[in-house]
């Protein structure tokens, strides 16, 4: 593996991991009535590559599986961000 693979997959576990702690400090907060994380920010950090961890953290925590946009939008920047990293792994390196 090149450093560049390094840096890649880094940055995909990196978000990934993001996104989904940033799923389950929102569910405990909602299950507090405290302060809520802004929906924005949730779909930002599964927009940057945090896909797969948002959308686990989804299911993990059952949180935020009954909003459709949610529901709609995390998957398809699961597969999107699949392709992409697909068509690194075979074109770019």
């Amino acid at each position: 593996m090149t450093p560049l693979d390094y840096t890649v997959l880094a940055a995909y576990v990196a978000s990934g991991l993001g996104a989904f702690a940033l799923m389950g400090v929102d569910k405990y907060r909602a299950l507090r009535r405290r302060g809520r994380i802004a929906e924005n920010t949730l779909l930002l950090w599964c927009g940057l590559l945090g896909g797969l961890g948002g959308w686990l953290g989804m299911l993990v925590f059952r949180h935020k599986i009954r909003d459709r946009r949610f529901f709609l939008t995390v998957p398809a920047m699961l597969l999107a961000q699949a392709g992409l990293l697909a068509a690194y792994l075979r074109y770019w390196r």
